[in-house]
């Protein structure tokens, strides 16, 4: 039985103590009057509202420091304060998975990722992860990680629905020496993605912050640069090929903030193909006859956003070699850009 991170629940096979986080959330001053077992069910991740009423039933949940019943209804710039019983995640457990080695050497491996694979395990995912697979092909005896960790080598992350290259250390020194990488900003990644409509000039940079969502917890959102909110992100993107009403556009990442370059694109306006979160997935009136048809079509071939980390380039860390390497569009992103590239064989516009 998966656990949730507002529930208190015995009986969990340990002598453990969970161990308590706490979140403070502030409502936004344009936030309508709602329920407060509703507003955290909204805003919390993995929430529902029986678990947040169960919290406040126990006295996890205060409002302005009072405690309060579940139907209390948030006021603008009220200050809500969450305790959190996280009991302790089970171990990770290697599991026979495929997974895509593109490169491979002493020290790490490189892997294209399937979409729909969680990188790591948590809350909801605890198996069938990349992390299960990359243990059972280390060896839980054999790697040089700690493998207690839920995380064992893993350097950064992609989201599930993102396909694409992704490092994984193979001993606890390759995986501080890549880590330095990322952080001094010394590794290039490439991405491609599909998008809605086609940016009007060639080549741009975007900078904004980004930050959580006021309004909702569970997504990001852009903010202005160099601002208090949020933090500072740069993407750069290049239109690879003009689609009339998409475009395949190539975007290089300058920082690594969650969702950045889905948050970025919306933030432009051509939010990617297929991404339910950030306004790409709802079937649009496009300038030629039948189009919410084609495009409803479009979305059932592009069943997740359409974004591909492409190409890494990064030192090894023990001889310091500059490895390049590259993965192709998966098959849905092929077949996407396919549909619409034989749709103008058969329009006239």
């Amino acid at each position: 039985m998966q656990n949730h991170p507002l529930k208190n629940e015995p009986g969990t096979g340990t002598d453990e103590t969970p161990e308590p986080k706490k979140m403070v959330l502030e409502v936004a001053r344009t936030q309508t009057p709602m329920r407060i077992d509703v507003y955290l069910a909204q805003q919390v991740e993995n929430a529902t509202r029986n678990k947040v009423q169960e919290a406040i039933t126990d006295g996890r949940v205060l409002v302005n420091g009072r405690r309060i019943k579940a139907n209390y209804r948030i006021k603008s710039r009220d200050t809500i304060q969450l305790t959190f019983l996280r009991p302790p995640a089970p171990e990770l457990a290697p599991e026979d998975i495929p997974i895509d080695i593109v490169y491979e050497d002493d020290d790490l491996m490189v892997i294209n990722k399937k979409a729909g694979m969680v990188v790591h395990p948590a809350f909801g995912n605890w198996t069938g992860t990349l992390a299960n697979a990359i243990l059972h092909h280390l060896g839980r005896d054999s790697a040089d990680l700690d493998t207690t960790d839920l995380r064992p080598g893993i350097v950064h992350r992609l989201d599930k629905n993102t396909s694409g290259l992704i490092i994984i250390a193979k001993n606890s020194t390759a995986l501080h020496r890549l880590a330095r990488q990322f952080a001094e900003r010394k590794v290039e990644k490439h991405y491609i993605a599909l998008v809605w409509g086609v940016p009007e000039q060639e080549t741009g940079i975007i900078r904004t912050n980004i930050g959580r969502s006021v309004r909702n917890r569970k997504i990001m959102t852009c903010y202005p640069f160099e601002g208090k909110e949020g933090k500072t992100a740069v993407s750069e993107y290049r239109i690879m090929r003009d689609l009339r009403w998409f475009s395949l556009v190539r975007v290089t990442l300058h920082t690594g903030r969650t969702h950045q370059i889905r948050v970025h694109l919306q933030h432009i306006g051509h939010p990617i193909v297929g991404d339910e979160t950030y306004g790409g997935a709802t079937p649009r009136k496009l300038h030629f006859s039948r189009s919410e048809h084609f495009t409803a079509n479009l979305l059932d071939t592009m069943a997740r956003q359409a974004l591909h980390a492409e190409s890494l380039s990064f030192q090894q860390p023990s001889s310091g070699e500059r490895i390049t390497l590259t993965a192709p569009l998966p098959d849905d992103m092929t077949a996407a850009v396919n549909k619409i590239e034989r749709l103008f064989t058969t329009t006239n516009l």
